[in-house]
């Protein structure tokens, strides 16, 4: 959850910067700059205060996410709202920290690109920002409402998109070998990020007591992208077109 506004700020920055603007690589690092920026304060404001750490309760069961929903009610009349966050703070540290990335990148954004982004029209240049404004109350309703199920599902969740959004991005930016892979610096950034991703996935399936036998799956972070790069060719539109009117 914590990753998710930075790789959706990074999603529509390059997605509303256009091809000709060359002020989409300073927008990612301002991005990353305010997602861990605003990481290190949550942690410094967090039980203990002013450490780089947090002290949480230990997550036993899928309830324990879901603590108000287990109110009593005495004589089944009127419902005591007694419960407290058992999972402390993992549930309500993600909404601080969204609030500090969504203050961070209102004081520091809107100047950046107003500087910079002068390859853009004066409606375009400032999308990337509004599009935050809509994606941060739909993580926070998605943290309130599905924290738990996330809590013990992210690793794979984070596989599949990320798979599922390289091959998106590959197919859509026409790259069909290494040389157009090779070709743009920005392709390479899109890749490489994709990459860290299938290694956190990966990393948080392990098993603490066997990572000696888990951490060699890290070799296969590649081969979604390799295995795309060799079998693109043969699913090319126009040849399959062709060799359907050849009647092979």
């Amino acid at each position: 959850m914590a990753m998710l506004p930075l790789v959706l700020h990074w999603f529509f920055i390059e997605w509303y910067s256009g091809k000709k603007s060359s002020s989409a690589l300073l927008q990612h690092a301002t991005a990353l700059f305010e997602c861990g920026a605003a990481a290190a304060i949550t942690l410094l404001v967090s039980e203990p205060v002013g450490v780089l750490y947090i002290r949480s309760c230990r997550v036993l069961m899928l309830s324990d996410w879901y603590t108000m929903l287990y109110n009593p009610s005495p004589d089944y009349v009127t419902t005591v709202h007694c419960t407290h966050e058992a999972v402390y703070p993992l549930y309500t540290i993600v909404f601080i920290y969204y609030a500090f990335c969504l203050v961070l990148m209102m004081l520091l954004r809107p100047l950046l690109v107003k500087k910079i982004a002068c390859g853009l029209g004066k409606s375009d240049r400032f999308k990337s920002i509004y599009a935050a404004l809509y994606f941060f109350p739909i993580l926070t309703v998605l943290q309130a409402v599905g924290g738990g199920l996330l809590y013990y599902a992210f690793p794979y969740i984070i596989l599949v998109l990320s798979l599922v959004t390289l091959a998106v991005y590959m197919s859509a930016s026409e790259i069909e070998n290494c040389y157009d892979l090779l070709v743009r610096k920005k392709r390479l950034i899109v890749l490489f990020s994709h990459w860290l991703l299938h290694a956190y996935g990966i990393i948080s399936i392990s098993r603490v007591d066997k990572l000696e036998q888990d951490l060699p799956l890290l070799a296969l972070v590649p081969t979604p992208a390799l295995f795309y790069l060799f079998t693109a060719k043969f699913t090319e539109p126009s040849r399959i077109l062709s060799e359907g009117a050849n009647g092979h």
